[in-house]
């Protein structure tokens, strides 16, 4: 009997993602995907604590990055099928779509606060350095690793093969944005995938990934689902509760480390000892959210009473309450944090973990990376010139919130 060699995931979103082995490129997909590496990215949520505010977000950094190799097969296999001379590059967006995320640690991106990372640069050592992986990329050819490189530095020779993986209109955010409103139940997060891929276009003079005129009305759509999704998902108040009790959490643990009173393994210790991007890769690759959150459950027996109720409050959902100071000045502001620290001042010495100030960005449509180029009767012309709409989505929307603990909310809605 002979073994199959097609592997087949079975995805909600985009049902079965099968590859096929006997394709070279495909068959490297499948052995990039079954590296330790890659697999540690199961244990990696995609949105990080955001499962304490919409208890569905509990997919992984891995089914999202199979999400985006299979957008991104649909994507290049259909221009391809049109522009033959393209078909050389697609081992390149095929393997970047893949591995795009595989830098990210613990958290997600709320880890990169909470530590300091930079999944970004740790994608690059991970590629250099991970012999399974850098070993698969040179077996195929000796130049895959450093094309791939230029695709994340946006740098390829040929701006489709960047443009596919990371732009405006990207095979990473359509499939983030389908998949984390799915998990979420946030349905004004649909995008129509179908309708967005077929408006995709080459551009042979530019070498650019454009889209015709007919498709404008996906691509304003996905432009407006990606705003409500970072308004009303990624920057949720009570998500960026969540986010704070982590960091204080882990900030009372490394002044704990530092004078020498946290029980934590070699993993979490190395994590919290210096920057985090100066790790060895095997101490990088052996975090993931279960070490993590393994020692939050055993911290909150720790002989330190600080330390302790931080991690109870995460671990239980005892989160703090969030206000919208948004419409105050900056100095109003700070003059209401102070007086929020006075009153915890009474009750204990250590205002400053239990209440701040934090900023959520929505960045909006940019023209970030050539932004997004339209086929029309006049030549090429950027999507917001053509777009009342999408002019309107250009203005980057900022909102501040003051974090305070629920025993002061009755203190605090009085001095409104």
């Amino acid at each position: 009997m002979l073994l199959s060699t097609e592997r087949t995931y079975h995805d909600p979103l985009h049902g079965a993602i099968a590859l096929d082995g006997s394709d070279s490129t495909e068959a490297l997909l499948i052995r990039l995907i079954d590296t330790p590496a890659f697999q540690r990215l199961r244990r990696v949520r995609q949105l990080g604590p955001a499962s304490l505010t919409f208890h569905g977000a509990e997919s992984s950094r891995f089914t999202h990055s199979l999400g985006v190799v299979a957008i991104a097969r649909r994507a290049f296999d259909r221009l391809a099928s049109v522009y033959p001379q393209l078909q050389h590059y697609r081992a390149v967006v095929l393997c970047a779509a893949l591995l795009h995320d595989i830098g990210h640690g613990p958290f997600s991106h709320t880890g990169e606060e909470v530590f300091g990372s930079n999944h970004e640069h740790w994608t690059g050592r991970i590629l250099q350095e991970s012999a399974p992986i850098r070993e698969a990329l040179d077996a195929v050819s000796p130049d895959l690793f450093e094309e791939i490189l230029q695709v994340y530095l946006k740098k390829h020779p040929l701006p489709l093969v960047w443009q596919l993986v990371s732009s405006q209109l990207d095979c990473d955010r359509l499939d983030y944005l389908m998949r984390d409103s799915y998990f979420t139940g946030a349905s004004y997060g649909r995008i129509d995938l179908d309708r967005i891929l077929m408006a995709m276009r080459y551009d042979p003079v530019t070498q650019q990934l454009v889209v015709a005129r007919k498709g404008m009305t996906a691509v304003e759509h996905y432009l407006i689902v990606r705003y409500f999704m970072y308004a009303q998902v990624y920057n949720h108040p009570k998500n960026i509760a969540a986010c704070w009790v982590l960091q204080q959490a882990f900030v009372r643990a490394r002044e704990l480390l530092q004078q020498g009173h946290l029980d934590a393994d070699a993993t979490v210790t190395a994590w919290l000892s210096g920057h985090c991007d100066r790790l060895p890769l095997d101490q990088y690759l052996a975090a993931d959210d279960g070490v993590f959150t393994y020692h939050l459950q055993r911290w909150q027996a720790s002989k330190d009473p600080l330390l302790a109720d931080l991690c109870r409050r995460f671990i239980d959902r005892d989160l703090p309450k969030t206000l919208d100071v948004t419409h105050l000045p900056e100095a109003e502001r700070q003059a209401l944090l102070e007086r929020v620290h006075q009153w915890l001042a009474t009750a204990h010495g250590n205002a400053s973990y239990y209440a701040g100030l934090q900023v959520s960005l929505s960045r909006g449509y940019t023209l970030y990376q050539r932004g997004i180029k339209c086929q029309t009767t006049k030549g090429l012309q950027e999507l917001s010139e053509l777009s009342p709409l999408v002019q309107t989505l250009t203005n980057p929307y900022e909102r501040a919130w003051l974090i305070y603990p629920r025993s002061l909310e009755s203190a605090l809605l009085k001095t409104q």
